[in-house]
């Protein structure tokens, strides 16, 4: 039996998610035509959207669905950008965000003359509040995690939208990773603040909360200034124009207010099998290291440094065990590269290629930490032993 410990990357499609989106497969109608049939399409799109806007405390209307997290982040920054003041030419950026968007503030420095204010992490991984409000000072717009998509250690959003609204600078708010695990409010992080300055955006994704891949979405103030990145329709104020998923929405809508239900006992629940976990390679792998912060971390990350084994040759070893992990995010095309997140800790480029993230999720049980600290120890002396540095000592 395959042991699946990559939650982070997706986790399995919930059934209640499936069925929803079936049923609205089997109904025939564009959501933007006039007849009937178009119309029964919208009642249900629109349902689905005030489903997931309460989970997400926010209005309805707020809610921007896409076709995925990435594109919700890429219309958060590049929209922010291109609706600035003009004499904002800077950005604020944590070390260590998603690469979603870091490309997408890559793409505007290089082709839009971007000026990138970086903001370094601590050495838990946690963008340090006071340096980033120290950041803002008549910036186009700023970004931020919720919590690490590697790591897990979760952020103070509260501080971070807080210095954004008195710098009156536009926050976009990557929740993705977060969204499930932790409590997520937009109109709690907002403080309140309509109609000022501060966070305007937040992106969310359905397939980490066993919704389907292929679907997410922008949660986008009624007061932000945001352009579009597609035109052609007018659809959702204007922000993304075309045929909208209505099966999708339905069947995020779904998953999401089952997360959410469970959310609770879940993190109650998987941070007790990560800490039995992470106890178990501690206690049984010579100077393992977990990263991240020991405590304010995301309930079912387990992010840990094995030095002297390569995470990629783990990582093999591990799946012809029939363990499933990542060294990193998986939104790097498969392509194995040393952990910007690690090296934004302070760590070594060798350092930043012997890490494992172990990331559990609702289908995880108590037999499959069994089966990872079984297979582990062996995996990695292989592993020490392939890079020629049995010592473990750190290069």
């Amino acid at each position: 039996m395959q042991v699946y410990l990559d939650h982070a990357a997706t986790t399995p499609l919930r059934p209640e998610a499936r069925d929803a989106w079936l049923r609205a497969t089997a109904d025939v109608g564009n959501a933007s035509s006039i007849h009937g049939y178009g119309q029964s399409a919208r009642r249900l799109l629109e349902e689905s959207r005030e489903r997931l806007s309460q989970v997400l405390d926010c209005d309805p209307i707020e809610v921007v669905f896409t076709s995925g997290g990435t594109e919700a982040v890429n219309l958060a920054v590049k929209g922010l950008w291109w609706a600035r003041d003009a004499a904002a030419d800077a950005v604020v950026l944590p070390d260590g965000e998603h690469h979603a968007t870091l490309d997408a503030i890559e793409w505007l420095h290089a082709t839009e003359g971007a000026t990138v204010r970086h903001v370094a992490l601590d050495a838990r991984g946690a963008i340090p509040p006071a340096a980033f409000a120290a950041s803002l000072d008549g910036a186009a717009f700023a970004t931020a995690l919720a919590a690490n998509n590697e790591v897990g250690t979760v952020n103070d959003v509260l501080r971070l939208a807080a210095a954004a609204r008195e710098a009156r600078v536009p926050l976009h708010v990557d929740a993705v990773a977060a969204f499930g695990h932790l409590p997520v409010s937009f109109r709690g992080w907002r403080a309140d603040a309509a109609g000022h300055t501060g966070l305007c955006a937040m992106s969310v994704s359905a397939h980490k909360v066993g919704g389907p891949a292929g679907v997410g979405a922008l949660v986008v103030s009624r007061h932000a200034r945001l352009a579009p990145l597609v035109h052609g329709g007018g659809q959702q104020r204007g922000l993304r124009a075309g045929t909208q998923d209505v099966a999708g929405a339905a069947a995020f809508a779904v998953a999401a207010e089952l997360a959410e239900a469970e959310r609770e006992a879940e993190a109650e629940r998987l941070a007790a099998l990560r800490e039995r976990l992470v106890r178990g390679i501690l206690s049984t792998v010579a100077e393992a290291e977990l990263l991240g912060d020991p405590d304010d971390r995301i309930p079912g990350n387990a992010h840990v440094l094995f030095p002297g084994a390569s995470g990629e040759t783990l990582l093999f070893l591990l799946d012809q065990a029939g363990i499933a992990v990542s060294t990193g995010s998986a939104c790097q095309a498969g392509i194995p590269e040393p952990s910007h997140v690690v090296q934004a800790l302070g760590r070594s480029d060798a350092e930043a290629r012997q890490v494992l993230r172990l990331t559990l999720g609702r289908t995880t049980v108590d037999a499959d930490v069994d089966r990872v600290l079984a297979a582990l120890p062996a995996a990695v002396e292989r592993a020490r032993a392939a890079s020629g540095s049995s010592s473990g000592a750190r290069s």
